[in-house]
């Protein structure tokens, strides 16, 4: 037996690197807002610091977006104008001393940008093409330079925010009357802008650079963007991609949008949003409106992510995690899809988004007959696979199914008299 199961755990070995970097993330960008007007965060009832308790659960990264907002703005309209560079960069601050990594999101715009509104800073909307450039540089630059200063260098930035169409509208739009060379080359262009600028302030460690669009479930727009993109040369690491089960379909969709893009671009590919309601919603793509559909749903939706040919899935990152009840504020819903309850508990979704990115080890024990294997969440997307001679062996795959019960994969094997060896092979 002891034999049996050193076999085993050096058959997993190799993932453990690969599920520790997997990015298990939550978009946090109003959680200041929250805490100012009152709102607390708990685990089973006691109150702590939301970033911790969330760093505890597994929770690897935060997202934070920037937008070009001036005081003046942040202060007539908190909620839709207070992520300038002011408020951010403490919050940045936090987020590192948490021990979290740092994904930045770059709006470009004094408010929401998202593929309906990609609205010029009000200060830039006088500005040529030419001064533009210059502009989106000088601002990169400046940005990064004061997270940098501040002890909080982001790890990962977005270059826009659900650029579908574009960004800076009408400069860099692209897309319907948009659809040109003249418009794709603008875009790209103020692109490596942008990503110069970044890097001139972040010397030899540059962020990694995300575009993210808003069309997980869509492969036709997803390959015309990043055809299109691509033409351009913008420098850019990893494709982000937003899928809401209420808005882009099922997961079926997600998966073939997600590994046809891993086989065209062979590049890192992250979920940079996503969430599920753990209440006042219908089902949604065969999971309970619950706080078990909250962890069905994100099970689910690993197996897609982790299962992307290449093992191109790097991470998934929840939206609006830290949103609670909010009197006098429209929050359209997210309060039910964060990762907090109503009364501030911090809710078993977390736990399970975190153990994503657990080591990943498996486990085994015998019982009459039968050999019980055990991994973490972190194994998602793998296969296990079993074969019965050491020095060349014929990996098949194993016959008894696997389920994800109390937050682990598991699944009982025969034991026969032979040596038995088992491993878990990605796609």
């Amino acid at each position: 037996m002891c034999l049996r199961f050193f076999i085993l755990l050096l058959a997993v070995l190799s993932f453990k690197a690969a599920a520790q970097d997997f990015l298990s993330g939550v978009d946090v960008s109003h959680l200041k807002f929250f805490e100012d007007r009152g709102v607390k965060y708990r685990t089973n009832g006691v109150i702590g610091d939301a970033l911790s308790l969330l760093k505890n659960q597994g929770i690897n990264c935060a997202r934070l977006r920037l937008y070009t907002s001036s005081a003046a703005q942040a202060q007539a309209d908190p909620y839709n104008y207070t992520n300038n560079l002011a408020y951010t960069v403490p919050l940045a601050v936090r987020v590192k001393n948490a021990g979290l990594k740092l994904l930045l999101d770059f709006h470009f715009s004094d408010t929401w940008a998202s593929p309906g509104q990609q609205t010029e800073p009000s200060a830039w909307t006088n500005l040529t093409y030419a001064q533009l450039q210059v502009q989106v540089r000088s601002y990169c630059s400046n940005s990064i330079s004061a997270f940098s200063a501040a002890g909080a260098l982001p790890d990962y930035v977005q270059i826009g925010n659900e650029t579908t169409s574009g960004f800076l509208w009408p400069v860099g739009e692209v897309g319907g009357a948009y659809e040109n060379a003249t418009q794709w080359s603008q875009l790209g262009t103020l692109m490596k802008a942008a990503i110069q600028g970044m890097k001139d302030a972040a010397g030899a460690t540059p962020p990694q650079f995300i575009v993210h669009i808003d069309r997980g479930g869509d492969w036709a727009t997803t390959m015309w963007f990043f055809d299109s993109l691509n033409a351009q040369a913008v420098p850019y690491d990893i494709i982000g991609e937003s899928y809401y089960p209420f808005w882009h379909g099922d997961l079926a969709g997600l998966q073939n949008c997600l590994s046809n893009a891993a086989v065209r671009y062979t590049k890192p590919i992250i979920v940079a949003e996503t969430d599920f309601p753990f209440a006042n919603s219908t089902n949604l793509v065969g999971f309970t409106a619950s706080t078990n559909g909250q962890v069905d749903y994100v099970i689910a939706l690993a197996q897609v992510v982790k299962g992307l040919p290449g093992a191109r899935g790097l991470g998934i990152f929840w939206w609006a995690a830290e949103y609670q009840n909010l009197s006098g504020y429209s929050l359209d819903g997210f309060n039910q899809r964060s990762l907090f309850s109503s009364s501030g508990n911090v809710l078993p979704a977390a736990w399970t988004l975190g153990q994503l990115s657990a080591p990943l080890v498996m486990k085994g024990v015998r019982t009459n007959g039968w050999l019980r294997l055990q991994w973490p969440l972190s194994g998602a997307g793998l296969t296990l696979q079993t074969a019965t001679n050491l020095t060349s062996p014929n990996w098949q795959t194993a016959s008894n199914s696997v389920i994800a019960t109390n937050g682990a994969y598991s699944t009982s094997q025969p034991l026969g008299e032979s040596l038995r060896l088992y491993r878990l092979k990605s796609h």
